[in-house]
């Protein structure tokens, strides 16, 4: 692999006083008073609750809040003692969201991007390409199409690319969050290698602190909001001080500290439902592909699944590495794209007279039938607000919306009711993806990564949302990495398998395995 040393990188110096920022049409600040100093070199771990404005300071940190006519601003926030407008191109930034950062369409052009609006020479921009992808272990050619790529490749591939520009700050958004197990120990040393190399300065946001304990040499975590505004930093200091000192008080914030799990409203035994009798949905040798498109003719299948049952109160989580299927099996089973393989039939009890074919039912049928949460929150918005997003759904349905306000107060966003849903944290907006769903009251739910971006707050409440749902006959299908949430949900686990596993020719076809965990 090359080196990842890079002579002209220079660690960047950050800092911010009363420092505060507000989007357009908000009510409220996202960053209020923010008083801090990062040291060139340092490595910082931010934390702080769903909302604490976490994303919107990396984002400015990067220089890309600026274009924001009607936000408000207030104070000072500079790198190497310039404002971050004048800074741009000493941060590299990663997003929470994978797509967002996908520019061409062959991987190795992608990650050449930012190297080449840098003017690094062209051999030298191939010898960072391949060396960054080697590093977070995406092992495809370079003319491999991106658009291929499952959510947690494309984080990978967001990763490659920043790391390819060797900047003096890196800016990484949860940058985890959509990796399996070993994914996520891959990219972290891949951080880690880079910034031995390059000594530059890192803040990482980041729910899970275990994750980057051995990378990072402090800790500042942002206070949760106070009568909806966000408070400046609540502890700074090493990370073993701050997790002695105030343990109890992170656990009251929402930070995922090691060794916790909230609390979560456990299932009821008497809840248990026949599968005989409430089966909903029935899978034999259904095989997905990634092809685009509701009718379009499917390519060769990614993955076969066996036979699967999905039954009223059941719930089931869809594990296994990146790039497996799993998002593509969840489009499949909600009625979202072909067969490319076997069936897929609604029961009787599911599709009430609409037929046995969830591809062919009209808008109105899928949505109070089976109900998605996309791995993009963004690609299911569709209004100007974040009440609005939520009764969309009934007004389609022609049902009234007395739910929205229940819905809006137990996922923690009734304060957010005026807002733009895209202005939203990450985690914020993966909860409204889940209650604009929800509020057609599906019989079925498919969540693509629901836990996403949340504190351990924030993941209770969803968690136990979830539970009820399932004692009142809700079928709930996970993907998800997240094994504390499917143990807390039950039911059956299936498992894909790698995609190195496929054996070649027409056999290359990826089976599952279903593993009763209860």
């Amino acid at each position: 692999m090359g080196s990842w040393a890079h002579r002209g990188t220079t660690p960047a110096r950050i800092s911010a006083k009363g420092w505060g920022w507000q989007h357009s049409g908000r009510t409220n600040k996202a960053v209020h008073d923010l008083d801090l100093e990062i040291a060139p070199g340092e490595r910082v771990l931010l934390l702080g609750p769903s909302g604490a404005g976490k994303s919107t300071l990396l984002h400015a940190l990067a220089g890309v809040l600026g274009d924001d006519e009607d936000a408000n601003e207030a104070g000072e926030l500079l790198i190497d003692g310039y404002p971050v407008a004048e800074s741009r191109g000493r941060a590299g930034l990663m997003q929470q969201d994978p797509d967002a950062q996908v520019v061409l369409s062959r991987i190795g052009d992608d990650v050449a991007f930012g190297a080449e609006n840098m003017a690094v020479p062209r051999d030298e921009i191939w010898r960072r390409v391949s060396a960054s992808l080697e590093s977070v272990g995406l092992k495809l050619p370079l003319d491999h199409p991106s658009s291929a790529l499952s959510g947690g490749q494309k984080q990978r591939l967001g990763l490659a690319g920043m790391l390819a520009m060797r900047p003096g700050l890196l800016l990484l958004d949860e940058p985890t969050a959509n990796l399996d197990p070993a994914g996520v120990v891959e990219v972290r040393d891949a951080v880690r290698r880079s910034l031995d190399e390059s000594g530059a300065t890192l803040v990482v946001v980041e729910h899970r602190v275990s994750v980057w304990l051995e990378v990072v040499d402090r800790i500042i975590v942002l206070a949760p909001a106070a009568l909806g505004e966000p408070g400046g930093v609540l502890f700074d200091g090493p990370p073993a001080a701050v997790l002695a000192q105030s343990r109890e008080l992170l656990t009251a914030a929402g930070i995922w500290v090691p060794g916790y799990v909230p609390a979560v409203r456990p299932r009821e035994a008497s809840s248990t439902h026949d599968a005989g009798e409430l089966l909903l949905l029935e899978a034999c040798g259904l095989g997905v592909s990634r092809t685009k498109g509701r009718r379009r003719h499917p390519g060769v299948p990614i993955a076969v699944v066996p036979s699967v049952r999905v039954s009223a109160g059941q719930a089931l989580s869809v594990t296994g590495p990146n790039g497996a299927g799993k998002s593509t099996l969840a489009l499949t089973l909600a009625g979202l794209l072909a067969p490319a393989g076997g069936q897929l039939l609604a029961t009787e009890q599911l599709a009430r007279g609409a037929g046995t074919a969830p591809l062919k039912w009209r808008g109105r049928q899928l949505i109070s039938r089976i109900g998605t949460v996309f791995q993009e929150p963004e690609h299911q918005f569709v209004t100007g607000s974040v009440r609005a997003e939520l009764l969309f759904a009934p007004k389609l349905l022609g049902r009234g919306g007395d739910s929205v306000d229940g819905l809006l107060t137990r996922l923690r966003l009734d304060h957010l009711a005026d807002a733009n849903p895209f202005t939203l944290s990450g985690g914020e907006k993966r909860r409204l993806s889940v209650a604009t769903v929800l509020a057609a009251s599906p019989q079925v739910l498919i969540l693509d990564e629901p836990t996403f971006g949340q504190d351990a707050n924030t993941w209770a409440e969803l968690a136990s949302l979830l539970t009820e749902l399932l004692d009142a006959g809700t079928a709930v299908i996970s993907v998800t990495h997240d094994a504390a949430f499917g143990a807390v949900l039950g039911g059956e686990q299936l498992v894909l398998g790698a995609p190195e596993q496929m054996p070649q020719g027409a056999a290359s076809l990826l089976s599952a395995e279903s593993v009763v965990q209860r």
